[in-house]
């Protein structure tokens, strides 16, 4: 599945001074809103990731986990809203001055009209990279789909919230596999779901000018957690919370989205990726926290 592909553009020769901001090494509390009891998955802390914290307008919006070899996010973090999915933001993609060699503000930013990326292509995607790759498109992990407000819309379309995902399956099994997460949450979540959706890389690339550019996943994956919810949904919906998963295969076949527990997920990715053996995707299973333990935690 591994795509070839020269793009003619130039070669970027000069480097611009873009807005940019911090990498944060440990989430601030602002940021840790986006995570279930405030706390980052566990088992990657020995990878060469980068923890961003997604600013639109000054706001923070949701949390990625950016892989700057691959330039594509390992997983995005963020709260769902309840939303019918139908309002979409139009605005232009963006890339995340956050990776930028030169910093001044941490909001992302709408990429220049000129081809002159060199103060932040290295550390990850520019348009060029999906121009030209006919079998891909751009798939969101924090889908727009899943947020309400405009502007946290607008906030999901930076291509450090994308990945190289096969047309097929993106509006086939996994857009379906969208629709019905969100009319789970909307019915039966009565009180904030927390998602982190993610990837598993194959070692194959989007190629451009000879140079490896772009990871492509191997599988898509996600998983949420809601500690309130309905009580008296049908037990087919309300066996699946507080917390569920998901997994598909990012190909044109076999690409049927199969849920499980998020225990199976979690043996899965032990299985088919880097994470390690202590890898669990939300603070204590996403069992119910009490009164006195609703603190955030360290991460």
């Amino acid at each position: 599945m591994t795509l070839y592909r020269i793009d003619e553009a130039l070669i970027f020769l000069l480097v611009i001074v873009m807005t940019g901001g911090e990498v944060q090494e440990k989430l601030s509390p602002e940021c840790k809103q986006f995570l279930y009891m405030g706390t980052l998955p566990q088992g990657l802390e020995d990878q060469p990731f980068k923890k961003i914290c997604q600013f639109y307008l000054g706001k923070p919006r949701y949390v990625t986990l950016y892989d700057t070899v691959n330039r594509i996010p390992v997983y995005s973090a963020y709260t769902f809203k309840r939303t019918d999915g139908f309002r979409r933001a139009d605005v232009p993609w963006m890339y995340e001055p956050q990776l930028s060699t030169l910093s001044e503000s941490r909001d992302m930013q709408h990429f220049p009209s000129e081809d002159i990326h060199s103060s932040f292509a290295d550390a990850q995607a520019v348009l060029e990279d999906y121009s030209n790759t006919v079998i891909f498109e751009r798939g969101q992990l924090n889908p727009e789909e899943h947020q309400d407000d405009l502007d946290d819309k607008a906030a999901t379309y930076t291509l450090t919230n994308v990945v190289p995902q096969v047309r097929e399956f993106n509006i086939g099994p996994w857009k379906h596999f969208e629709h019905t997460i969100r009319k789970r949450l909307n019915n039966y979540c009565r009180g904030t779901a927390y998602v982190v959706t993610g990837v598993t890389t194959s070692g194959q690339t989007i190629r451009r000018q000879n140079i490896n550019r772009l990871g492509i996943p191997t599988f898509l994956w996600s998983a949420y957690c809601c500690v309130d919810f309905d009580h008296n949904a049908p037990y087919s919906e309300r066996s699946k919370f507080p917390a569920f998963a998901s997994n598909g295969l990012n190909d044109r076949d076999n690409n049927k989205v199969q849920e499980m527990t998020v225990q199976q997920l979690e043996e899965f990715l032990k299985r088919v990726t880097y994470v390690g053996k202590s890898f669990q995707l939300f603070y204590d299973n996403c069992v119910p926290a009490s009164s006195d333990n609703n603190a955030l935690h360290q991460t």
